[in-house]
This record gives C-alpha cells, structure tokens and sequence, in this order.
C-alpha cells in the first residue's frame, strides 16, 4: 500500500516537473494552443450537430452549413473571452470573424463536395479531414486579422 502511493506520488511529480519545463512553450503558442483547444470544442459542437442533422435525413451540405454556423459562434464566444481577451470591438471582431469563417466554410463545402461526391468517400471522414485542413488555415487569418493587437504608440 505504502509503495503504491509512493509510485503515485512519484508519478505526481514527473508531471508537474514536465508542466514547469513546457511553460516557456507554452508561453510562446499560448494562442495557438487555446485556440486548438477552443477549436476542438467548437468542432465537437460542430461535428455533433452535423451528425444528427447527417441522421436525421438533412443533406450533407446542408447539414454542414447549419453546423458550421453554430460553431463559428461558439468559437467566437471562447476565443473572445477565453484566448485573445479582447471585450472592444466585439461587433467589428464578430463581423470579421464570421467573414473569415465563411471563407472557410466555402472552403469545407468544396473539400465536402470533392472527398464525397468525386471520391466517394465517407462524408463523417470527409468532414473531419476537411475540418481539419481549414482550422489551420483558420487561425492564421482569426489571429492576424480578428485579434490582432492594436499597434502601440512609441514616442
């Protein structure tokens, strides 16, 4: 019993040494990393959506814009108050965000339409690849153009 919990507390440790070493990375992406992870949650919400919409008889173009839409507002509710911090603007961030969005939807539609109806693959696999292709190309134009920092005024 005794060992067991020295292994554990052991264990407890590594990980807590591991987390201090990555900080600095951490410190670096932290944009990158939160937005993954937000990215990640909006996608499930997204993806779940798409899913019942998928079994529930909707055409997957359909479906996938229904879906979209409700995860690119999800998306932008985190990363405004959980990732980039920024609470001024949020109508301008919004309307910004959403065009970027929409350019990846078209996007997804397109990847959506080739992986599915020319290569007659599984639309869930097709959507998950295709979602993942587009959430890179996502965060380049969310980060520099939604939530970029305003310029600081050096004297």
């Amino acid at each position: 019993m005794i060992k067991i919990s020295a292994i554990y507390i052991i264990r407890i440790f590594y990980i807590f040494a591991s987390i201090l070493k990555m900080q600095p990375l951490y410190t670096k992406y932290r944009n990158f990393i939160l937005f993954t992870a937000i990215g990640c949650v909006a996608t499930l919400v997204d993806f779940g959506l798409y899913s019942l919409l998928h079994y529930a008889n909707f055409h997957y173009l359909v479906a996938n814009i229904i879906s979209y839409h409700v995860g690119i507002v999800c998306s932008f509710l985190l990363n405004r108050h959980y990732n980039f911090k920024m609470k001024d603007k949020t109508v301008s961030r919004f309307c910004s965000f959403y065009i970027i969005n929409l350019a990846g939807l078209i996007l997804s539609e397109v990847l959506l339409f080739l992986f599915v109806d020319r290569l007659q693959w599984n639309s869930l696999l097709s959507k998950l690849i295709a979602t993942v292709f587009v959430g890179i190309l996502l965060f380049v134009g969310i980060k520099y153009y939604t939530f970029k920092k305003p310029k600081q005024d050096t004297p």
